[in-house]
């Protein structure tokens, strides 16, 4: 995956000038972002000029352990701020590239600076978490399992509708109530296996509540796990890269879910070896006395809410997938 900054990096490092370097991340934008480069430490990063009479705090970022965050004058214009975010493990520099490209291109359409900078804010918090996924040992293998579940319902999805709407719709990657969501419909994917095939975990109260809604489904999927033996985690992911290889934007958003979801490249040699087999999968409309527990049931005080439900007893909220992908393809 080419991304511009990593190009725009390379030049300032190559230009052998010390100090901490910036360069005009795009031309086309009234804000001024940059790329960031210091040497000879070989810190990358991005910046953003703003106004000084935006009041912002950064010593809740002062402990990160990947990313340093530093709020400077910016020399370059008298009555403006410089908020730098380097990361200071150069090897981790693809991974952060696509991280910067994409909270660049998600500020890019703001009107205000006071909104760029907020929306930055917002964003450190979860790359920090990123890092230590990308540090650590992979996805354990109840998270392999769930986003399984979620790409081969994706998988499903492509087939059916606009790529790119489609995955704009994906937003358990960013950590949502529900897995896929868009205006007044939304679909929670479980997936089980082993000796729990028939008890489905729900993780709030808001999950399964329909009350915000004009449909919400529950989209589960029974596996087997074996060792090579079905489709690996790995092949379902190229499957879909594969299917999106002619629409660059689409591929984009997919492999930048994939980093907010904790699946790095560096990770998929542990991945090659445990394999799903379906063994069913079935849809079920969520209203009426399905059962779950809804947020206004809750008393005062009580908090964190999690349960399961026996799926074996909810055959009545049975429906077709046509019925589903009816419904939720107006996008």
């Amino acid at each position: 995956m080419n991304n511009n900054i990593l190009e725009i990096w390379s030049s300032i490092e190559q230009s052998n000038e010390t100090g901490l370097l910036k360069r005009l991340y795009t031309n086309d934008s009234e804000l001024y972002i940059y790329a960031v480069f210091q040497n000879p430490e070989r810190h990358c990063g991005i910046a953003l000029s703003f106004d000084k009479s935006i009041r912002i705090d950064v010593s809740s970022f002062s402990n990160l352990r990947d990313l340093q965050v530093v709020l400077t004058n910016d020399n370059s214009f008298l009555n403006n701020n410089l908020l730098v975010i380097k990361l200071v493990h150069y090897q981790s520099r693809d991974v952060f590239a696509v991280m910067c490209e994409n909270m660049i291109q998600s500020v890019l359409g703001l009107r205000s600076e006071k909104q760029v900078v907020r929306t930055i804010i917002n964003q450190l918090e979860k790359w920090q978490a990123l890092f230590e996924k990308l540090k650590g040992e992979g996805l354990n293998s109840s998270e392999q399992q769930g986003l399984y579940g979620e790409l081969h319902f994706l998988q499903k999805y492509l087939a059916k509708q606009d790529f790119v709407a489609v995955l704009n719709s994906w937003v358990g990657t960013d950590k949502e109530v529900r897995d896929f969501q868009y205006n007044d419909w939304a679909v929670e994917v479980k997936t089980t296996t082993g000796n729990n095939h028939q008890k489905v975990s729900i993780s709030s109260e808001r999950q399964l509540d329909e009350t915000l809604l004009e449909d919400l489904f529950l989209f589960h999927l029974s596996v087997e796990a074996a060792k090579k033996n079905g489709e690996s985690l790995n092949a379902k992911v190229n499957a879909i890269r594969e299917t999106l290889q002619d629409n660059v934007s689409a591929l984009n958003v997919f492999n930048n879910k994939l980093l907010e979801v904790g699946y790095f490249e560096k990770h998929t040699h542990l991945y090659e070896e445990k394999c799903y087999q379906i063994r069913d999968e079935n849809y079920y409309k969520i209203d009426g006395d399905f059962p779950r527990i809804k947020e206004k049931e809750i008393r005062n005080g009580v908090g964190d809410v999690k349960y399961s439900i026996i799926i074996s007893q909810c055959n009545e909220y049975l429906i077709s997938e046509n019925t589903v992908f009816d419904k939720i393809n107006n996008l």
